[in-house]
């Protein structure tokens, strides 16, 4: 039986998507193994998103090719599609493949001396279909991603990302619902609705309400317990919407809105949709609905232009806002986007001191949220076990990390705990719960 192993590097989209590319392979017999091991095919699946994700691509295309040198090695992703030319002119690389046509991976491979040539990247600019790689199992038995949508027509100044997915595709929702009920019945009880601008799911059918009826309709799939959403914009988010969000009683009160910056300013550069009050509004109205919400963000420092008064602002409203949790990225120009021809880049000192800060921030942040829980009862899914300490691991539906005591194996299964502590452990805190 022949071989095939994965790297993915970057979103939790194109790890849906690597998932999609094993049960092909696995369906032409091939045997999964692990990105460390002997394989007679290697598939990378790359990221764009910063240099660092170039990089590090063309690092793991090297370091596969050393492991068996007769490997067939198959390059795809963001990466491939925004740079065909140079991908297929690495040393070791046979096949090229963007972030289309995926499905026809197995068949490459198999007949790579037959092809002419080894690179298969299209003009995604020229794709109006969702190209559909469905899933019937995922790793792990408790949390499923599904990805409904495909591409992003923001276009925000700093992003690379349009160029690499495409315009929005969105996925046909029977065939979305067939999926979920397929993981349902196979035992997984957790769902987290993906894509690369979940938002604008339905707005190329000319459906106004169909991420909400989506939603709706996942809730009433039987064996599935929980629904996650991955990142919303803040536009997206009214009162009616969160009105209708709020009646689907399988929603996990988890919302994550990308801030990016708080100066208005700064947003405008970044061509983001919304000012800095209309994003403090989205985030009210979400506290409304919805009982201490879990709410994360993202925030770029260090943008061109960005000046301290600038920082403060942002670090004035993530402060004020509360955020349960915050990722911060200072800003690298990339190739090919708007940003990068900027003037006023700013220096990296300055980037590296405003990370740190808001870091610190975040950290702080993230403790007094968790804190919150202290006394409480939460309903914990569990997902791991370690049989030596004793100890199970697991998440609430906030997204608050459990860990807790045990003499039997909780994984698979929700159960109604007690929060003691937060403790930190590796720089990472959880809570500390009773179990039983």
């Amino acid at each position: 039986m022949k071989k095939v192993a994965f790297h993915t590097l970057g979103c939790k989209v194109n790890q849906y998507e690597t998932h999609a590319m094993m049960e092909l392979f696995k369906n032409a017999e091939y045997e999964i193994v692990t990105d460390k091991d002997f394989a007679d095919v290697y598939v990378i699946n790359t990221c764009t998103v910063t240099n660092v994700g170039d990089r590090k691509s063309r690092q793991f295309i090297r370091k596969m090719k050393n492991l068996n040198p007769d490997a067939v090695v198959a390059v795809v992703g963001c990466y491939a599609q925004v740079a065909p030319e140079e991908v297929e002119n690495l040393q070791g690389v046979d096949i090229v493949i963007g972030t289309h046509g995926r499905k026809e991976i197995v068949r490459l491979v198999e007949n790579k001396d037959d092809d002419r040539g080894g690179q298969f990247v299209g003009d995604i600019m020229q794709v109006y279909e969702f190209e559909d790689l469905s899933l019937t199992e995922y790793e792990g038995k408790t949390r499923a991603f599904i990805k409904i949508q495909e591409g992003c027509n923001q276009y925000c100044t700093y992003c690379i990302i349009p160029y690499a997915r495409g315009n929005i595709r969105s996925r046909n929702k029977e065939l979305v619902l067939q999926e979920v009920n397929r993981l349902g019945k196979a035992g997984y009880q957790e769902v987290v609705l993906t894509g690369i601008h979940i938002a604008s799911y339905g707005k190329d059918l000319d459906e106004a309400n169909y991420f909400l009826e989506l939603i709706q309709e996942i809730n009433k799939i039987s064996g599935i317990l929980r629904i996650r959403l991955s990142s919303l914009e803040p536009n997206l988010v009214n009162e009616s919407f969160l009105r209708e969000l709020r009646k689907v009683d399988k929603l996990c009160p988890h919302f994550h809105l990308s801030l990016q910056s708080g100066s208005n300013p700064v947003l405008k550069r970044m061509n983001r949709k919304y000012t800095r009050e209309e994003y403090q509004q989205a985030i009210m109205l979400i506290r409304q609905y919805f009982e201490n919400p879990a709410l994360t963000t993202d925030v770029i420092v260090g943008f061109p232009g960005e000046t301290e008064r600038d920082f403060e602002g942002t670090y004035n409203l993530v402060e004020s806002l509360g955020f349960s949790e915050i990722h911060v990225f200072k800003y690298s120009p990339k190739k090919g986007t708007p940003a990068a021809k900027y003037k006023e880049q700013i220096n990296g000192n300055i980037k590296q001191q405003r990370s740190e800060r808001l870091i610190a921030l975040g950290e702080r942040l993230k403790k007094e949220y968790m804190a919150s829980f202290i006394g409480t009862v939460e309903e914990v899914l569990f997902e791991s076990y370690d049989q030596e300490e004793k100890i199970s691991t697991g998440f609430t539906t906030r997204y608050v990390k459990v860990k807790g005591v045990s003499n039997m194996d909780y994984s698979k299964k929700i159960h109604r705990v007690k929060i003691l502590d937060i403790k930190e452990e590796k720089k990472e805190f959880f809570a500390e719960c009773r179990i039983g």
